[in-house]
């Protein structure tokens, strides 16, 4: 099982120059799911937070909710078929997105490298 440390994905945010210039305009905050864990993930002019959710009653734009496994196959160095992509992973049902998707689509390819970040913390 691949451990992740999701508290690092600032830092690989922040260390990728041309992850933080393409999102300089996105500001949009979304929840990720992973198993039984919920993290805030605030995008704010390229720039990311990550918090743990608290509070039943907080809310965001989106959230995308998947089992650990299925992150952590998502999170290999060269991932398998159906959890390369999150689209994959949603058509394959080991992925589900809720909320606004309206933000997520709009900044679908910052999303998805945002989330991608985590490889090279593994």
């Amino acid at each position: 099982m691949v451990v992740i440390d999701i508290r690092a994905l600032p830092e690989l945010v922040r260390d990728d120059p041309f992850l933080v210039h393409r999102g300089r305009h996105a500001r949009f905050r979304f929840l990720l799911h992973i198993g039984p864990e919920a993290w805030w993930i605030d995008v704010c002019e390229g720039f990311v937070e990550v918090s743990p959710k608290t509070l039943p009653s907080q809310s965001g734009d989106f959230s995308l909710r998947a089992h650990e496994e299925s992150w952590a196959k998502h999170w290999q160095a060269v991932p398998p078929r159906d959890f390369h992509d999150l689209f994959a992973m949603l058509s394959s049902g080991h992925l589900t997105m809720e909320g606004n998707l309206l933000p997520l689509m709009q900044n679908l390819q910052l999303v998805k490298d945002i989330i991608a970040k985590l490889r090279s913390s593994s």
